[in-house]
This record gives C-alpha cells, structure tokens and sequence, in this order.
C-alpha cells in the first residue's frame, strides 16, 4: 500500500441491514486502511461531507434496498458539487449484473455482490487507489 488510504463505509438512504457494511469495515481495517463507518440511514449530502471532512481517498456504500440506481448517482453527484471528483466510489450488496453494468458506466469503480471474499475486496482496492496514486 502506497500509503494508509482512507475510506468511509456508509449506509445510504432507508436500509437497515448494517452487517455487511460492519463486516467489510473490519476486513478494510484489518487490511490496512483507515476506515470510518457512517451508520445507518445516511443521506447522499450526510455520506459526501463525511468524505470531504474526513479527506477520505474512497467511499463504499452499502445498499441492500435496491434503490442503488437512485442513491449511487445521487452520492456522486454530491461529491461532485464538494469537487471530490477524485473520490473512489465502490459498493456492495444485492445488486442485478444489468444494474452493475450501468452503475459502471456512471463512474462507479466496482460492485462487490453477496459471497465476494473479504479479502480480494481489500486487494482490489489497494491495488486501485495506488494504480491512482501513481497515474
């Protein structure tokens, strides 16, 4: 790791299943990076000033609801208006392939679905945000 990245997990919109975002929280610590954890029930305003005060190199949202074609794209462009343009958004959760194409497609890095394993997770966004840090 090119540095001590920091990421904020978060819970956008109604949901309020939080395990896999507590889950991938630890994984994301025990790998290395700094990690802040929003909670429940985040607005796409709340999760963008929590990035930008915190300085975070990227977000993961968490979204079981099926709302991720609204919230996803709303959090993005939150991020844009605080000019985090920068900002690494991936996600997670119960999210149809059709659904993760056009997420991709909006300038979401990746989509970790149900079963993806911890630890390629915390690999893939090593590798990721030091590929950005060297570009």
């Amino acid at each position: 790791m090119e540095r001590p990245y920091r990421i904020v997990v978060a819970k956008p919109g109604l949901d309020g299943h939080d395990r896999g975002a507590k889950t991938i929280t630890r994984a994301l610590r025990d790998h290395g990076f700094e990690v802040i954890y929003t909670g429940l029930h985040q607005t796409p305003e709340q999760i963008a000033e929590t990035v930008l005060q915190e300085d975070a190199d990227g977000v993961g949202l968490s979204l079981l609801s099926g709302a991720h074609l609204t919230l996803f794209p709303r959090v993005m462009e939150e991020l844009r208006t605080r000019d985090l343009d920068d900002v690494m958004v991936f996600g997670g959760g119960v999210i149809p392939d059709a659904d993760v194409a056009v997420l991709k497609e909006q300038g979401v890095a990746e989509i970790f679905g149900p079963g993806s394993s911890l630890r390629d997770i915390g690999v893939w966004l090593e590798a990721a945000l030091d590929a950005r840090e060297n570009a």
